[in-house]
């Protein structure tokens, strides 16, 4: 690479082909990848380069915006009376086949405007990038991968991603990495990061609680922060609320986890708050929380939330899953609590439930010794957006520079 090209402005081609990426699909779902997708394309441009993101559909932000063409998606929708969210809950399969076909399109328009020398730089963030492993071979500038799943996390994924292990991979975590083959072709290693001026540090609680914020199904461990904090009142004077905020799925056939564990359980001391929609109502939930509770029992490729509950000083309770013990620093932002495992009529290895749940609740009871400004200058250390962009953008030149 030349010394010009080198010191020039990098013009980067995000791609994030989830159909979730969609202005009147976005706030009405958990999809963190979108979110850091949004916050990724504004800090690089921040920080100088040219970025130009891809999405399905428009999207607010002050970069450069490029979209499918949605209209026969939008047509069939029309035919059928219905909305993105509607046609996904009834008819899950033609809304992922419509969908598929959007980020194809998408994917080929990225790749066929860098060969015309419109990008430096072809990013492939965030979850249906599968789909642009097979061509990227035709792309004439460096395609770079992240993914936000664990990578044998579905089928789909896993049956493919080894595959293509020799192509440009960048990892949200050293956890995440153990899905994918020894040999695999990384080009960094890069944590979450979230603006400073995004939520800001309560370190004087208003609320004697701790929190969940997530998704609501079974894989992220809801029912165990319940039974947590159930053995933590048993066993103490001064008993806790357990403050559950989120998106559940009980509209949906198959998945009645809410029904039978989570509703039961409600009462005076287990509340479901519904779900929060902007920064102002995460800064509120979790700045006035004790602690975080993230009791994920997969295997967590990072946890977005733990970054912003450090951010508002709220130390992190999680269980040893993933990516969790490399954000949680044990005793000084919280506690990282192994899980208990019993052998099953089967002789399998399962998780000891009621056993893990105690060992949260004594990691709960030494929550107090945590200091919330450490957990702060934890997250300002660590997990900035601005740390995060800077180590993007050094992927991205040695990527240039090994052209």
């Amino acid at each position: 690479m030349t010394t010009k090209k080198k010191n020039s402005q990098l013009k980067i081609g995000l791609v994030v082909p989830h159909i979730f990426m969609h202005s009147t699909l976005l706030p009405h779902v958990i999809f963190s990848p979108g979110s850091q997708a949004l916050a990724l394309a504004e800090g690089l441009q921040t920080i100088g380069a040219s970025v130009t993101l891809l999405t399905p559909g428009p999207i607010t932000t002050s970069v450069n915006n490029l979209t499918a063409d949605l209209s026969y998606f939008e047509k069939e929708l029309a035919i059928r009376g219905d909305s993105y969210l509607d046609l996904l809950k009834k008819h899950p399969f033609t809304f992922v086949t419509l969908a598929r076909q959007v980020q194809a399109e998408l994917i080929a328009t990225a790749y066929r405007l860098a060969n015309a020398g419109e990008f430096d730089i072809i990013h492939i963030y965030t979850n249906e990038e599968d789909i642009a492993l097979p061509f990227a071979e035709f792309c004439r500038v460096p395609v770079v991968f992240t993914h936000h799943d664990p990578f044998n996390f579905l089928v789909k994924y896993k049956s493919v991603f080894p595959k293509y292990a020799h192509l440009n991979w960048l990892s949200m975590s050293y956890a995440q990495r153990k899905g994918m083959p020894e040999d695999t072709h990384w080009v960094g290693n890069i944590y979450h990061g979230l603006s400073e001026a995004a939520l800001q540090p309560q370190y004087q609680p208003a609320n004697d609680y701790v929190a969940y914020l997530g998704r609501i199904i079974e894989s992220k461990g809801v029912h165990l922060a319940i039974e947590a904090v159930k053995h933590y009142n048993r066993t103490t004077r001064q008993p806790i609320k357990l403050k559950i905020a989120g998106k559940h799925y009980a509209g949906h056939k198959k998945d009645a986890y809410w029904h039978e564990n989570i509703e039961p359980a409600l009462n005076e001391t287990i509340e479901y708050v519904g779900f929060i929609k902007n920064n102002a109502e995460k800064q509120a939930f979790l700045g006035n929380a004790k602690a975080l509770l993230v009791p994920s029992t997969f295997d967590e490729p990072f946890g977005m939330v733990m970054i912003e509950a450090l951010a508002c000083g709220t130390p992190v309770i999680g269980l040893s899953s993933g990516a969790i013990p490399e954000v949680i620093t044990p005793h000084k932002t919280g506690y990282v609590v192994q899980k208990a495992f019993k052998m099953n009529q089967k002789s399998n290895w399962v998780i000891d439930e009621p056993a893990t749940a105690e060992l949260i609740a004594q990691a709960l009871d030494n929550i107090d010794k945590i200091s919330r400004r450490q957990c702060r200058q934890a997250f300002e250390h660590r997990f900035t957006l601005r740390r995060m962009c800077q180590e993007h953008m050094k992927v991205y030149r040695n990527l240039l520079l090994a052209t």
